[in-house]
């Protein structure tokens, strides 16, 4: 073999496995384009019950053909505190089980004689037709994944068209065969190339596609196959793992955990690897495919089947693989801002990115509480020390909501350029909306700090009942704020009628006020200085409110036009 056979090899094999890896990218797409919000929905009810847990993460990742896009969803939903580590753990073993359901496509699809002719995709490629040019959008999303899973059995015939031939290449097999006769040395060789591949490629379905071609073609026997599926399962977790890296220690915890969870299948495996190798191969003696396939499949359910009564344990592991930080930012006003939920892995399906974005949203709402509540200590400060402190850190908020609605925006506006459904189109535009009228309260909080700042250094001083006044303004404003807020949660059930509520007593407020302001001055109860500062504050207290009602606002208009869709 000569380095432009090895080259020829290289090319054809590297341009089958893009066009399988597309494939694999639409099918999984139009998945989740057909059932993103659906699937959104359930993983974010998920509780602390493992087998709901795990029956949600089987069947979300059997329907969406992508256990690293449930897993990293899994990260993203722990970081937001939308599920608990126990709940995740479930999920994460669920999602192993329903990963098995791509070996059993293409062992049962893609191989053989019936993958050769290109028949099967031919005709899946016109029945897609039926779906893509229907008027409904989960139908023509069901059209692009059955493209998807024609591309992914063309991809397979050109996969299985670019393994080598070994009577061409006879040294092939025997520079195999020479790694293969060292015991168990051998298997954990296999298993830690399984392992690397998988990071590479950052698929293990596509390593699982080229482990079974290469039984199919002789090139492997059973038990190193066994071997590369095992590292294949380990290497699969570094996706969630990466998409940890920038997140809180709850997210990290559930990464670790999957890692951990795979691990100990591997080695348990290893100890009655003999005894399981027999049985598989007593069932399937001579195709070596189907094997492999069922081993995967009793590898992911045995797994989760022992390790579902360890959870407690498994959980006590990972706080100790991730200890909580030495020093926990009490002001989470932290003052320092990356995106939490919002997944920075290989993994960047736009669907399942909503509902990342929509926790980042709900941590930028949860900001903007903790800014406006900073605004009474400014009147109670004792000293100008104390005054500037609290001054200081209302300005490093204000910083703060400016980079979130950048980095916020940035990425939705990557979200809404992808392949993404109407529906979640009409999400993406409320979310920039949404960020847009948070930013805003964030800037007329600090404006009226600014003007108590001017205020005091004016040496301005209000009587008891202005102070009353623009206290009762201040909790009014505050209550708006928390029904904006719980109307984040879940778009489909806003408190409509609390939010008007707050604004209309806001207004009434705002109104009484003015009409003793004008009062006052007629009759000269405080000079000019008192009652410019005094009507700027309870006049920008009203304007921010106005950027409360409208998030909720844009949030109930997405929610009557989806149900009018």
């Amino acid at each position: 073999m000569n380095i432009l056979d090895i080259l020829t090899i290289v090319i054809n094999f590297a341009g089958a496995l893009t066009i399988f890896l597309f494939a694999m990218k639409e099918m999984s797409e139009g998945l989740q384009k057909a059932a993103g919000s659906r699937m959104r929905s359930i993983l974010g009810k998920i509780t602390g019950n493992p087998v709901s847990g795990i029956l949600t993460g089987t069947v979300v990742t059997a329907i969406i053909q992508s256990s690293s896009a449930t897993t990293v969803m899994v990260v993203s939903f722990v970081n937001a505190g939308l599920l608990s580590l126990s709940g995740a753990i479930g999920v994460i073993m669920g999602a192993n089980i329903g990963t098995t359901a791509t070996g059993w496509i293409i062992t049962l699809l893609g191989l053989g004689e019936g993958s050769g002719s290109f028949s099967l995709p031919m005709l899946l490629a016109t029945v897609s037709m039926f779906f893509i040019f229907a008027k409904r959008d989960a139908l023509k999303s069901v059209g692009q994944s059955i493209v998807g899973l024609a591309l992914l059995l063309v991809g397979m015939e050109l996969l299985q068209q670019a393994m080598p031939n070994l009577e061409q290449y006879p040294e092939l097999l025997e520079g195999i065969a020479s790694l293969s006769g060292h015991g168990v040395w051998s298997l954990l060789l296999f298993i830690v190339i399984g392992t690397v591949l998988t990071c590479l490629v950052q698929s293990s379905s596509a390593m699982l596609a080229i482990t079974l071609l290469m039984c199919y073609n002789g090139l492997l026997g059973t038990e190193m196959a066994i071997a590369l599926v095992m590292g294949q399962n380990i290497g699969t977790t570094i996706t969630a793992n990466i998409a940890a890296a920038v997140t809180n220690t709850a997210s990290k915890r559930a990464a670790r955990a999957h890692l951990l969870f795979n691990v100990i299948g591997v080695v348990v495996t290893l100890i009655f690897f003999r005894p399981l190798v027999n049985l598989i191969m007593s069932i399937f003696p001579t195709d070596v495919p189907m094997a492999i396939t069922l081993f995967h499949t009793i590898f992911n359910v045995g797994n989760t089947l022992l390790l579902v009564w360890f959870i407690p344990q498994i959980i006590w592991a990972v706080q100790r693989m991730v200890p909580e930080p030495k020093e926990q930012a009490g002001d989470a006003e932290a003052e320092e801002y990356h995106l939490s939920y919002i997944s920075r892995g290989p993994v960047n399906t736009a669907e399942l990115n909503l509902q990342s974005a929509k926790c980042e949203i709900q941590i930028f709402s949860k900001q903007v509480l903790h800014m406006f509540a900073l605004l009474p200590e400014l009147r109670q400060a004792k000293n100008e020390k104390e005054f500037d402190g609290v001054m200081q850190r209302i300005e490093r908020y204000e910083q703060l909501t400016d980079r979130m609605e950048m980095e916020i925006t940035r990425f939705l506006t990557a979200v809404g350029s992808g392949s993404i459904s109407p529906h979640g189109s009409e999400r993406v535009s409320t979310m920039l909306r949404i960020i847009d009228n948070l930013e805003s309260i964030g800037d007329s909080i600090l404006q009226i700090a600014l003007t108590r700042k001017n205020k005091r250094a004016d040496a301005v001083h209000f009587s008891d009942h202005l102070n009353a006044n623009l206290d009762q303004m201040n909790a009014l404003v505050e209550n708006a704020l928390i029904v904006m807020d719980g109307n984040l949660v879940d778009y489909d059930h806003i408190d409509l009628d609390g939010a008007y509520e707050a604004e209309n007593d806001i207004n009434a407020c705002r109104d009484r006020l003015r009409a003793e302001h004008l009062e006052a001055l007629k009759h000269n109860v405080y000079g000019y200085a008192v009652g410019n500062a005094y009507s700027s504050l309870y006049a920008l207290y009203e304007k921010l409110a106005d950027y409360a009602i409208n998030v909720t606002e844009s949030i109930n208009n997405t929610h009557k036009h989806s149900i009018h869709h």
